[in-house]
């Protein structure tokens, strides 16, 4: 498949302070005790995409990227490493590399993406229609999508930003019409010529932009170049294809067609039923050949692409690790109910403790270890680099250091947690010292424990 693929895999993101640093940046955040990147590497692997460009914000964190890279996947992918500037966008950031892009079609996935989904799925339905655009669509979780990096009940009901507006076509194919939170709490309507070209739009609004996208590289190129002011993939370059693919949108030096012919309303129409046309009959294998010509057979002047969805299974697992609240979510189900992530191969589960072990005192567990939702933990044991399950219930005098305490675990008396993310509904006996943590909600405390730093999201509640 000849396919070139464009991981995004960010670099210091602000979303995630305190969690990321110098020496470890956003793509080597740990989940389950593996670096985020590694489950987008992996899939693609599984998919036969192995040829790609890794991009990294900053020359530093490439550096440590890079590294981690050469030694995890020695002989299974072929992967250029390209730095980019900070904050310069998802937009910004293919048109840095852009003359690295040869192949006819480029997949671009986010590097922070933690999925089951397989790449290849979304290529192949790309491939398939000849599209200019396929984004993948995937079920909003439980929880909410988490676009806007933030956390917490009262931002998840007010903020539309975190909320996709999605118009597919009866067949659930092309991708009509895209609309992302912020555009919504501008302007929620519809315009008239969309619904025109395509006849009927099921709208919805319970789907979100995974943001792994196929593009056809020519088309990507183009907006790229033309377009110079557009930053985000998903709220610029991905939108634009959609409403130019309804409007049939030629660009001659930045002049429509419709424009140039000084008969705009009437070419406009003539658009709405071609684009129609083309929308409905795109499975048929004339196609190409039937839209390129006029009706009295002369070339046809005016150039058409179509936009396409892949929408992922309801059980499909897609989350991206965009706030701290999506980091606890992800470590909580890759360690839980979406272990599956983790592997298939045994030898890649011999880190991990299964569920309702009790360790005697004195044990030490990691680094890179995974203890299984309610274990027992002994007194005076060290917890290095791991992860802690769901329930679990932890001794006196027990050190953590840099792990996941999970969701509804109680922590005995006297114990120190240091440069670690204790999740919700953690209860913490007496004389426990926390230092440099990251605390989520529901934290419950008795009398005589000890903060040091500035890392607490929230002390008590």
């Amino acid at each position: 498949m000849d396919f070139q693929v464009v991981v995004l895999a960010g670099g210091n993101s602000k979303n995630l302070n305190p969690l990321v640093s110098k020496d470890v940046p956003k793509p080597l955040l740990p989940v389950a005790n593996r670096p985020v990147l590694y489950y987008v590497l992996h899939q693609l692997g599984q998919s036969n995409l192995k040829d790609l460009i890794v991009v990294v914000e900053g020359e530093d964190a490439a550096l440590l990227v890079g590294g981690w890279i050469s030694k995890t996947f020695v002989d299974g992918l072929h992967v250029e490493i390209a730095a980019v500037p900070e904050d310069i966008g998802t937009a910004g950031a293919l048109r840095a590399i852009s003359h690295h892009l040869t192949a006819k079609d480029i997949l671009v996935v986010s590097g922070d993406l933690v999925s089951d989904v397989p790449p290849g799925a979304v290529a192949a339905t790309h491939r398939r229609h000849d599209a200019a655009l396929t984004a993948m669509l995937c079920s909003v979780p439980v929880s909410g999508s988490s676009d806007s990096g933030s956390s917490g009940g009262k931002d998840k009901t007010k903020k539309s930003g975190r909320y996709n507006i999605i118009g597919l076509d009866p067949c659930k194919q092309f991708l009509l019409h895209i609309a992302t939170g912020y555009e919504i709490e501008k302007d929620s309507r519809l315009q008239k010529h969309i619904l025109h070209a395509v006849g009927q739009m099921e709208i919805r609004s319970d789907l979100m932009d995974a943001h792994m996208y196929a593009f056809k590289r020519s088309a990507l190129q183009e907006v790229l170049d033309q377009k110079d002011t557009f930053q985000s993939l998903k709220q610029d370059v991905v939108p634009y294809l959609v409403r130019s693919q309804l409007k049939s949108e030629v660009l001659l030096n930045g002049i429509s067609q419709a424009e140039e012919n000084g008969n705009e309303k009437l070419s406009s129409l003539n658009n709405q039923v071609l684009v129609y046309q083309i929308l409905a009959n795109a499975s048929t294998p004339s196609f190409h050949e039937r839209y390129s010509m006029e009706p009295d057979g002369s070339s046809q002047s005016r150039k058409t692409h179509k936009c396409c969805a892949y929408i992922a299974s309801n059980s499909s697992y897609c989350v991206r690790l965009n706030s701290i609240q999506a980091f606890m979510d992800i470590n909580r189900d890759v360690t839980g109910e979406a272990d599956h992530l983790l592997s298939d191969t045994s030898s890649d589960r011999d880190n991990i403790i299964g569920p309702s072990p009790k360790l005697g005192a004195k044990t030490t567990v990691g680094p890179q270890c995974i203890l299984g939702e309610g274990s027992e933990i002994g007194d005076k044991c060290q917890v290095k680099r791991s992860v802690i399950g769901r329930h679990c219930r932890i001794g006196s005098h027990v050190k953590i250091v840099n792990s996941v305490v999970m969701n509804h675990v109680t922590i005995g008396d006297g114990c120190i947690i240091q440069g670690s993310v204790i999740c919700n509904n953690v209860q913490l006996q007496e004389r426990v010292v926390l230092k440099d943590c990251l605390v989520g909600a529901g934290f419950v405390v008795t009398m005589g424990n000890e903060y040091k730093g500035e890392s607490l999201a929230r002390k008590e509640k």
